[in-house]
């Protein structure tokens, strides 16, 4: 008996409903090691079938998608024609609605999604499509370390071609900003604080307002090539932009924002999407 392992096969961006923080999105890089007896190449499996498919698995079960604890008692779910209704009421009595297709949502077995537990998810689901010499599955799921300023941030993108489009899917991202070709702390500090648990809506895709119990709500919706998608938020948890939320305008829209504030000076601006990628908005 052996074990094979590979760090970082893959990064997962999910976005989260949580009961205590919301909409909440997340980047998990994924460690995975198997047990097993050597085949025939004297191999538990060779390493270009785990990068290929097994990352493949990974990938389409669990990246880009909402996950949700399908045991909390806030949660309820609806079959709706073309997919599912969601509604979601946080602990402090905010509600979430999410409608989408049913392979934008990813029902987890818990009453709050972790990562040890969702960590176990994934191993019991590839553990029968290993080779059956494998005897054993385990993963590891591991935010990037960051010593400096992150956020957490959901988003959804329909004019995209591919996943990207779930219109509540997300990132844990760090920020560096430079001011007139120096480090501020400072700023990155600041917009992470702005934009903790933020979902960036375009404005192009807010459908309405609503309030209950004296909570304001923004309602986002459109069709995509993927299907219809909609999403009820808090007011306060949101962020409006003009243009579609990608990282590119993302960094452009901080860089901008910078330097209207602070016409004097001039700003760059790399704003990560989850792990080791990313954009550059200069202004």
């Amino acid at each position: 008996m052996t074990t094979l392992f590979v760090k970082r096969l893959t990064v997962i961006d999910n976005s989260i409903l949580s009961p205590s923080r919301g909409l909440v999105g997340e980047s998990w890089q994924v460690d995975i090691e198997l047990e097993g007896d050597l085949d025939y190449q004297g191999m538990v499996v060779d390493f270009g079938e785990v990068k290929r498919s097994i990352k493949r698995l990974i990938d389409e079960q669990f990246d880009h998608k909402l996950l949700v604890p399908a045991e909390n008692r806030g949660l309820t779910v609806t079959e709706v024609p073309h997919g599912l209704h969601l509604t979601f009421i946080t602990d402090d009595g905010r509600v979430i609605e999410h409608r989408s297709p049913r392979d934008a949502v990813r029902l987890i077995p818990c009453e709050q999604v972790v990562a040890d537990r969702l960590a176990q998810i994934i191993g019991d689901y590839l553990s029968p499509q290993t080779p059956v010499n494998v005897s054993g599955v385990r993963v590891r799921l591991w935010p990037e370390s960051a010593s400096g300023a992150y956020y957490h941030y959901s988003h959804g993108l329909k004019h995209h071609y591919g996943n990207c489009q779930r219109i509540a899917h997300g990132h844990r991202s760090r920020l560096e900003i430079l001011r007139s070709g120096q480090r501020d702390t400072s700023l990155e500090d600041d917009w992470a604080a702005r934009w903790s648990d933020i979902y960036i809506g375009t404005r192009d895709d807010l459908i309405g307002t609503s309030e209950r119990d004296g909570i304001p709500y923004y309602e986002f919706g459109y069709q995509s090539a993927h299907g219809q998608f909609g999403l009820t938020l808090p007011q306060a948890a949101c962020y409006l932009i003009d243009t579609d939320s990608t990282v590119e305008n993302i960094a452009l829209h901080i860089a901008r924002e910078l330097k209207t504030a602070h016409p004097d000076d001039w700003f760059k601006v790399y704003a990560y999407e989850g792990v080791d990628k990313g954009a550059i908005g200069i202004a």
